[in-house]
C-alpha cells in the first residue's frame, strides 16, 4: 500500500512539473502593447524587441457597431492584419473594392429594402504564422483593438 501511495505521489509531481501553461512571455508582451496603445494609440506594423526575442506585430482597430456578430469582426480583423503584414513584407500589392448591394422585396403594399456592404480585399503574397495576441476595448468604447503577432526567428 505504501509503495502504491509513493508511486502515485511521484507521478502526480511529474505531471505537475511538466504541465503546460499559457506563455507568460506572450502575456507580458500583450500587456506591454496594451499599455503602449492606451498611452498613444497607433495602428500598422511594428517590430518589437525584448531582451531575448523580436516580434512582428500588426495592430488595427475596428468599429464595433459595424458588425452584427463578434465572429465576423474577428474574421475581418484577421484578414486585415494579414493584409497589413503582407504589404509590409511583400510591398504594396493589395487592392480592395467596396461593393454596396441593395435589394428590394415587395410584399403586397410593404416594401423592404436591404443594404449589404461587402469589402473585397485582393492581396498578393502571404505571411504565415500571425496569431491573435490580444484584443481589447480601449477608453474609446466604440472600437475594438486587435494585436496580431509573430515571433521573428
Amino acid at each position: 500500500m505504501r509503495k502504491l501511495l509513493s508511486i502515485s505521489l511521484l507521478m502526480l509531481v511529474c505531471i505537475t512539473v511538466f504541465s503546460q501553461d499559457y506563455s507568460t512571455e506572450k502575456t507580458s508582451l500583450a500587456n506591454f502593447l496594451k499599455r503602449m496603445y492606451n498611452q498613444t494609440a497607433f495602428e500598422g506594423i511594428k517590430i518589437v524587441e525584448d531582451y531575448d526575442n523580436s516580434y512582428f506585430i500588426s495592430v488595427l482597430s475596428l468599429e464595433r457597431s459595424k458588425y452584427k456578430k463578434e465572429s465576423d469582426m474577428f474574421r475581418v480583423a484577421q484578414v486585415k492584419a494579414l493584409r497589413q503584414a503582407s504589404e509590409f513584407v511583400n510591398g504594396t500589392n493589395t487592392t480592395s473594392d467596396l461593393i454596396i448591394r441593395t435589394t428590394e422585396t415587395k410584399d403586397g403594399e410593404n416594401t423592404e429594402v436591404t443594404v449589404e456592404t461587402i469589402d473585397k480585399i485582393h492581396s498578393f503574397g502571404f505571411v504565415q504564422g500571425m496569431e491573435l495576441l490580444n484584443n481589447f476595448i480601449p477608453s474609446d468604447t466604440t472600437k475594438m483593438v486587435f494585436i496580431y503577432s509573430r515571433k521573428i526567428e
